[in-house]
């Protein structure tokens, strides 16, 4: 599945709202810490695409299924934004009053594997969430607060 993204930060809601109604039709629960989750990193890597490359973008969700389906029967969902622009992701140093800046961050704290990769013209950030593992403690983490590896350490995708 996926959705044509403008580059309008306006496009944010309606990539939630979108994700919202996959994941209700997949049997994914709104309430559910996953649904949260995702809808979260949804939140981010379109936030990053729109704001930070001014190129349209597309979001592709892949949800648990025959195909996500891992050796120990747990599922996996999967997030992809991909954009026309070639620049990599770049880290970037965000101090505690800064409003912004700590997108990827947060994803590496969320999710439990991302990473990114050209893409034609362009790049593909990905994530993945396993529906069946425990919880982490990444919004903390992300944020710099449980771990001094990430005290204020941020990352701007450009």
């Amino acid at each position: 599945m996926q959705l044509e993204i403008r580059p309008d930060p306006a496009e944010v809601g309606r990539a939630r709202r979108w994700a919202r109604s996959r994941l209700a039709g997949s049997g994914i629960a709104a309430d559910e810490p996953l649904a949260e989750t995702l809808i979260l990193l949804v939140s981010e890597l379109v936030t990053n695409a729109v704001v930070h490359t001014g190129c349209p973008a597309v979001l592709r969700l892949s949800l648990p299924g025959a195909d996500r389906e891992g050796a120990d029967g747990s599922a996996t969902v999967r997030l992809e934004v991909a954009d026309a622009s070639e620049r990599a992701p770049v880290p970037r140093c965000a101090d505690g009053e800064a409003t912004g800046g700590r997108g990827l961050a947060l994803v590496d704290g969320l999710a439990d594997r991302w990473g990114w990769s050209p893409d034609g013209a362009g790049k593909r950030i990905w994530c993945e969430l396993d529906r069946c593992a425990q919880p982490r403690q990444g919004a903390a983490v992300a944020y710099g607060r449980g771990s001094a590896s990430y005290e204020g350490l941020a990352f701007e995708a450009v």
